[in-house]
This record gives structure tokens, C-alpha cells and sequence, in this order.
């Protein structure tokens, strides 16, 4: 009987169970606090997919550098025969908006025409970088390759507070004397 009679203090282990309690919890926060941004990236993404979206128009664009005949403003104007003219690669536009908003999508239609024929005969660009600002003032880069081809190109963003978007020309195919790149249409979506 002895063996299997054995008194124990009352408090033993108490200490032990505590201590480990404390380090728990303390590791739960410590694991929040550093996963928190990444769950915040995760819980947004999900409602960018869940959601709808629309089209947002900016309140003002301007560029670097325009061809003759062929302003910004031709770029966010809702048609693709008019189209905004870079006189060179490192041109940019730039598109600011009034109110901030949650940036999903960025649609670009590169090239004189959709036409097939006369896409060709223009410059187009093929990749360029998108330079997002927040209110925050932060800038969010992303590099975008454009295929040569007509027709629109999406890209997919997750930005929130948004307040400008600025498209820098990187690298352009079909250049010539007289053949400024050709940004037929840039359109912005926003999460619903």
C-alpha cells in the first residue's frame, strides 16, 4: 500500500502551471502581433475575390511628356481610337483621384487601334511600372509586362487608400521617327 498512498503537498505544481500559462498567452500575442499584417493581407484578398468591382475615374491626369495631338486626357477618356502619345521610353501618366479607395485592378489597352493592322503600325508599350500612392504617401511598384498584342491587358493590384496611380513607360516595341507609344486606354477598378 505504500507506494499508491503517498501524500502530496497541496501546492505543488500550481507554480509550474502557472508559468506555463503566462508563456502561452504571451506567445499568443507575440504571434498576433507579428502575423497581424499578413492576416490583414489574407482577409482583404479574400473580399477583392468575393467582392464586385467597378470602374473609378480619376479627377485629373497628366503626363511627363505628350505627342502632338495626342494629351493624357486621351487615356482615361472611355475610347480606344484616341490614345495618349509618349514621345519616348521614361514617360509616364499619372492619374489622381479625389477620395481614397481600394485599388483592385488596373485594365490597359496599349496601341494605336484594336485593329490588328493598325495596331502595328503605331509604337506600343511592353512593359511599364505602375507606381502606386496611398494617403499615407507610401508608393507601391509593380511591373507590369504588357503583351504586344491588341486588346486589354489586366493586371490585378491590392492597395488600399489609394490617391494616385502613376504608369512609367519602360521598354516599347515598333518605335520610329514620328511613331510616339501609344497607351490607347488605362482604366482603375475599385473593390464594391
Amino acid at each position: 500500500m505504500w507506494p499508491f498512498r503517498r501524500r502530496v503537498r497541496g501546492g505543488s505544481g500550481r507554480a509550474l502551471r502557472r508559468t506555463l500559462l503566462v508563456l502561452v498567452v504571451a506567445g499568443l500575442l507575440v504571434a498576433g502581433f507579428l502575423l497581424f499584417p499578413l492576416g490583414r493581407y489574407v482577409f482583404e484578398d479574400v473580399r477583392d475575390k468575393l467582392g464586385g468591382t467597378a470602374e473609378i475615374s480619376p479627377s485629373g491626369v497628366t503626363a511627363s511628356a505628350s505627342a502632338p495631338g495626342h494629351p493624357a486626357t486621351a487615356a482615361t477618356d472611355g475610347l480606344t481610337n484616341k490614345y495618349w502619345g509618349a514621345p519616348a521610353v521614361g514617360a509616364s501618366l499619372t492619374a489622381s483621384f479625389e477620395t481614397p479607395f481600394r485599388l483592385v485592378g488596373v485594365v490597359v489597352y496599349s496601341g494605336v487601334s484594336k485593329e490588328p493592322q493598325e495596331f502595328r503600325r503605331g509604337a506600343r508599350p511592353t512593359r511599364a511600372e505602375l507606381l502606386v500612392t496611398t494617403k499615407d504617401d507610401k508608393v507601391h511598384k509593380k511591373t507590369v509586362t504588357l503583351n504586344d498584342k491588341p486588346g486589354k491587358q489586366e493586371t490585378r493590384l491590392g492597395i488600399s487608400d489609394v490617391v494616385s496611380v502613376q504608369l512609367v513607360l519602360r521598354e516599347a516595341a515598333g518605335q520610329g521617327e514620328g511613331r510616339p507609344i501609344a497607351v490607347g486606354e488605362i482604366e482603375f477598378f475599385k473593390r464594391t
